[in-house]
Formats: C-alpha cells, sequence, structure tokens
C-alpha cells in the first residue's frame, strides 16, 4: 500500500481524493506550482533541486519522507548569476521548500479546489463523514451486543433514525439551527 498514490496518479485519470488543504507549514493551497519532473518551482519560475531527503516522524501520525528543495542558483554550485524576483534570503542561501516528496504530496499540493468537479466530490464526502459521525455518536461503533444478528438490527435501526432526522430536517427546515 505505500505506492497507492501513485496507483492513483498513475492509473486513475479522472480520480482524485477530495482532501481539504491543510496550511500547516506555511504552504498556501494552489501555491506550489510544479515542473514536469515534479520538482517544485521557486517564485522566479526556475525548477529548485532536492538537497536531500529524511524520514519526519513530527508533523504528522504517519512517518513519512520530505525532501529540502533549494535554490538552484545555489545549489549544487553557487553561481554568479543573481535572483530575477530579488528573493529576501537570496544573501543567505536563497530559497528553500521542505515539503513531502511522494507523488500523493505533489497532487494534494496541485489539486484544484475552485473546479466544480472538486466542490461536488467533498460535499458528497462531508455528508458521508456527517451520517458516519451521526452513527458514531449512536453507538455503532462498539456495540455492547454479542450476537451477530443483533448487532446487524442495531445498526438498521441506526441508519434508519439517521435516515428519519434527514426525512425531519427536509420537511421542518424552519427547525433548522
Amino acid at each position: 500500500m505505500a505506492n497507492q498514490p501513485d496507483y492513483f496518479h498513475r492509473d486513475a485519470v479522472q480520480a482524485f481524493a477530495a482532501v481539504p488543504f491543510s496550511d500547516k507549514g506555511g504552504y498556501k493551497a494552489n501555491g506550489h506550482q510544479f515542473s514536469p519532473e515534479g520538482l517544485p518551482l521557486c517564485a522566479a519560475g526556475w525548477p529548485v533541486p532536492l538537497q536531500f531527503t529524511y524520514t519526519d516522524r513530527t508533523v504528522s501520525i504517519v512517518a513519512h519522507e520530505r525532501g529540502k528543495y533549494v535554490c538552484p542558483l545555489c545549489f549544487p554550485k553557487r553561481t554568479r548569476k543573481g535572483c530575477s524576483v530579488r528573493h529576501k534570503s537570496w544573501k543567505k542561501h536563497g530559497c528553500t521548500a521542505t515539503m513531502p516528496t511522494s507523488v500523493g504530496a505533489r497532487l494534494r499540493y496541485t489539486l484544484d479546489r475552485e473546479s466544480q468537479a472538486y466542490k461536488d466530490i467533498y460535499r458528497q464526502r462531508s455528508a458521508v463523514e456527517r451520517i458516519n459521525s451521526q452513527a458514531f455518536a449512536l453507538g455503532i461503533e462498539r456495540p455492547h451486543l454479542r450476537n451477530g444478528s443483533a448487532i446487524a438490527n442495531l445498526n438498521t435501526l441506526i441508519y434508519t433514525l439517521i435516515n428519519l432526522r434527514l426525512l425531519h430536517r427536509l420537511r421542518h427546515p424552519e427547525n433548522e439551527c
């Protein structure tokens, strides 16, 4: 399963995950552009080379590979040419970016979250999450029953209750919070 994002990128051309953007680390949604080779582009439009990679166990629950990308005018050898956009850290070491190296991460950065397709899929995803949240609150995750058919009956009742709540909200919209 380690190559799952690669699978979706390669084989499922029309598919995408409706992943909300997390601005951890100061990144902006759709803020990174990438070269055809998959390297991030700096503000001047240059592909930024990868200096090194490391396994990060601090940013998220799952350890993953991250890479430090550095200014192409400073790495592997500093050039005499100055930065065309006069990057604020040009005198020190030029522009840098630290980000996950996987194809899936690149897809999350480049996902068009303003498209209608994304909004439709995200609306479906969030509806499913709301239903799952209601089911969890009603005790579907850890039933206190021992018999499989009793658990199945309880789950049926819980989902019937969720559907009745939806029907009630549709018929009486004035009662919405």
